[in-house]
């Protein structure tokens, strides 16, 4: 495969500027580990643009490079932050208030920390029952606000080369598409109208892709998967992807799974609970808000096991999803989970899995990798106006795929569709490891 010189990606020169939507537990991890890392303090352990390679050409090749040496992305070095929060703390006390990171970590990047401060958010209790907001802008309608964060990008990208929005936020309350979502001229016209349907995501997505600036979603808001953000977003150049990072349990689902189809192993039940007690805890405990993450987290299994192809193994699953919000727990959620298997003849075997993990410490580097991968996407004249960015499935549990394209979870599945992306865009063959030329 060849690619042209004119078609790869345009080099990352310059500032590249990162503005989050929320500045609470993942948001202030990613900051602070980006900073800790510029400082050599730590080692990006988690992320695969920093750590990760990409194998090129045959085996017997040897040429396996870094992901930040093979394509263009922008050097941490050269990211800057900003964002909105609708609590007025800087990014050190709200890093202090999440307690993802031990004093000391912090008090080494304090004065980076301390220097970020938020600008006022857009908020609505409506539609995140549990918090209670004070630093949050006021406006006389939907779209009012919409403008307000469109200035707001404008003044910081005059400070930057290029801009990427990524919600950091919290799970709001379950909504379905409307009316209002089906074109673009029927969402402006629903931000003039303060059509309930429209959340503060989509008005910060809205904002962003208005200014040509890929957004990603790492919370299960209904928020670019709707067809007028595609819309927008095609219409701009600005890339988008999927929704609500995967990170704990989810990952774990996407990575056995796949394990259990591939060896033909049948599946009665799967159930999953979680304790939790940070904020994303905290707002989960309302029922509303519970059930936009139930339905991210429950649409991995069919997609994968595909029960209408396997209706012998994968026809009547039960599967359960629970959230328990428990304070003392804090950002270290414990993920637990009771799979019902059955094999040979049909004799029934268990799994059972218990993830204690980090919630926030898995999911920075996501966030990390999406906001590298989306500028890398917008410099690329291939990528940059078809809008849904698949090859990013890899990090969400609600991966986004285009109208009528059922999205695919195979954590394996997708690593192979992101590396063959890179691959493509920068000319080399693609792998599928038939391996037969080996034996000639």
């Amino acid at each position: 495969m060849s690619t042209s010189e004119s078609a790869k990606a345009q080099p990352a020169q310059g500032k590249l500027g990162v503005m989050v939507v929320g500045m609470g537990a993942v948001a202030t991890t990613l900051i602070a580990g980006v900073e800790a890392v510029r400082k050599g303090l730590a080692k990006p352990i988690g992320s695969l643009t920093q750590m990760g390679t990409i194998r090129l050409g045959k085996r017997t090749d040897n040429r396996t490079p870094l992901i930040k040496d093979f394509v263009s992305l922008a050097s941490l070095d050269d990211i800057v932050f900003t964002g909105w929060e609708i609590f007025p703390d800087n990014m050190y006390e709200a890093a202090a208030h999440a307690a993802v990171l031990d004093g000391e970590h912090l008090k080494s990047i304090k004065p980076f920390l301390e220097q970020i401060k938020p600008m006022p958010a857009v908020f609505d209790q409506h539609y995140v029952k549990r918090l209670h907001g004070t630093h949050v802008k006021q406006g006389k309608n939907k779209c009012d606000l919409a403008q307000q964060v469109r200035a707001d990008i404008q003044n910081f990208r005059s400070t930057v080369d290029r801009v990427v929005v990524i919600w950091t936020g919290s799970t709001e309350i379950f909504l379905e598409p409307t009316a209002v979502h089906q074109t673009l001229a029927s969402f402006e016209k629903g931000l003039v109208d303060n059509d309930p349907g429209i959340a503060p995501s989509q008005i910060y997505a809205y904002a962003a892709l208005k200014e040509g600036v890929p957004f990603a979603n790492g919370a299960p808001n209904l928020t670019v998967d709707l067809p007028c953000m595609v819309e927008l977003s095609k219409q701009t150049g600005a890339p988008i992807c999927g929704k609500d990072f995967k990170t704990g349990q989810t990952f774990m689902k996407t990575v056995l799974a796949p394990a259990f189809k591939s060896r033909m192993l049948g599946l009665h039940g799967w159930y999953s609970t979680n304790i939790l007690g940070n904020r994303d805890g905290e707002v989960l405990d309302d029922p509303e808000s519970f059930k936009t993450k139930e339905e991210s987290k429950l649409g991995a299994l069919e997609h994968i096991l595909q029960p209408e192809l396997y209706p012998d193994l994968y026809k009547n699953i039960y599967h359960k999803v629970r959230i328990n919000y428990y304070p003392p727990r804090g950002d270290n959620k414990e993920g637990w989970d009771n799979i019902d298997i059955f094999g040979w003849l049909g004799y029934p075997m268990q799994i059972k899995v218990d993830f204690l993990c980090r919630d926030s410490i898995l999911a920075a580097p996501l966030a990390l990798d999406l906001v590298l991968f989306l500028d890398l996407a917008q410099r690329t004249p291939e990528l940059k106006h078809i809008g849904i960015q698949e090859w990013l499935s890899f990090y969400f549990k609600s991966p986004q795929s285009a109208p009528g394209l059922y999205p695919e979870h195979d954590l394996f599945i997708q690593s192979m569709k992101l590396k063959n992306t890179l691959r493509h865009i920068q000319g080399e063959d693609l792998i599928t490891h038939l391996g037969l030329e080996y034996y000639d």
